[in-house]
C-alpha cells in the first residue's frame, strides 16, 4: 500500500455515516440541549465534526477560508449530513493530486493564532484523528441519553469491508 488516505476517508465517512444514523434517533430536544451543565449539545459536536472536516479539506485546495462557524450554520442533522458530504466530495476532488511529493509539500495556513506551513499529509490524518475524537464525546452522549452508541472503532470497519 502506497498510502493509506482513500482507505482513512473511507474509515472516516462509514463512521461519520453511523453517528448521523444514530443520532437520526433523537429527539429535536435531546439533539439540541446540554445533557450537564457544560458539556455542549450533541448537535453542537455533529456541527463541529462537520465543519471543520470541511473546512480543512477545503484549504487543501487552496482555498481561502475563515473559521468555523456554530450550531446556527447548520441547525439541523440534515445540513450537517450535508456538510460533510460535501466534505468528502472535496476530498474525493483531492485524490488526482496527492502524490507523495503533494504530501510532502509544507502549505501555508492560518488558523486563529497560527501561522505556518504545514505538509498536506499532516492535515489529511488531523481530520481523521479529529473526527474520531469528537465522535467518541458523541458516542458518550448517546449512552448518558440510553441510546446504543455506533461501534465506530477503525476494527469495526475493517471487519465489515474485509469479510473472508
Amino acid at each position: 500500500m502506497n498510502d493509506d488516505f482513500d482507505s482513512l476517508y473511507d474509515f472516516n465517512r462509514w463512521a461519520d455515516g453511523l453517528v448521523v444514523a444514530a443520532c437520526r434517533n433523537l429527539t429535536e430536544s435531546q439533539y439540541t440541549s446540554e445533557l450537564v451543565p457544560g458539556w455542549v449539545s450533541i448537535r453542537s459536536t455533529m456541527v463541529h465534526i462537520a465543519l471543520v472536516t470541511d473546512l480543512w479539506l477545503r484549504r487543501l485546495t487552496g482555498e481561502s477560508v475563515g473559521r468555523a462557524g456554530g450550531e446556527l450554520e447548520l441547525p439541523t442533522l440534515d445540513d450537517v449530513a450535508a456538510r460533510l458530504e460535501r466534505a468528502y466530495q472535496t476530498y474525493d476532488s483531492l485524490k488526482p493530486v496527492i502524490t507523495p511529493e503533494w504530501l510532502a509539500t509544507p502549505m501555508a495556513f492560518t488558523v486563529r493564532t497560527w501561522s505556518g506551513s504545514l505538509p498536506p499529509w499532516i492535515v489529511l490524518r488531523h481530520v481523521v484523528n479529529h473526527a474520531t475524537y469528537h465522535r467518541g464525546q458523541v458516542a458518550s452522549k448517546l449512552g448518558r441519553l440510553g441510546l446504543e452508541p455506533p461501534m465506530t472503532d477503525l476494527f469495526f470497519w475493517g471487519m465489515e469491508r474485509f469479510k473472508a
